[in-house]
C-alpha cells in the first residue's frame, strides 16, 4: 500500500463535514500534526496525523499543478 504525500495548500476532502456545512479543507502544516482550514467558514484546527489520514476521503485539489 502507498502512502499518499500531502502538502501544504493541498485541498482536501473529509468523510465527514464541519458544522458550518464544508467538507473541503486546506492543509496549512504538516508533520505529527496536521494543521489544516476550513473553506467554508476559516476556522483552524490542529489534529494527529494518523486521524487525519483515515478521516480524508480524496484531495480535492494539489497545491503544485502545472
Amino acid at each position: 500500500m502507498e502512502r499518499v504525500k500531502y502538502e501544504m495548500g493541498d485541498i482536501v476532502k473529509m468523510k465527514k463535514t464541519h458544522p458550518c456545512g464544508s467538507d473541503l479543507w486546506e492543509i496549512t502544516r504538516t508533520g505529527m500534526d496536521f494543521g489544516i482550514k476550513c473553506q467554508g467558514c476559516g476556522r483552524w484546527v490542529m489534529i494527529p496525523r494518523i486521524k487525519f489520514e483515515k478521516a480524508v476521503k480524496n484531495i480535492v485539489s494539489k497545491k503544485s499543478e502545472s
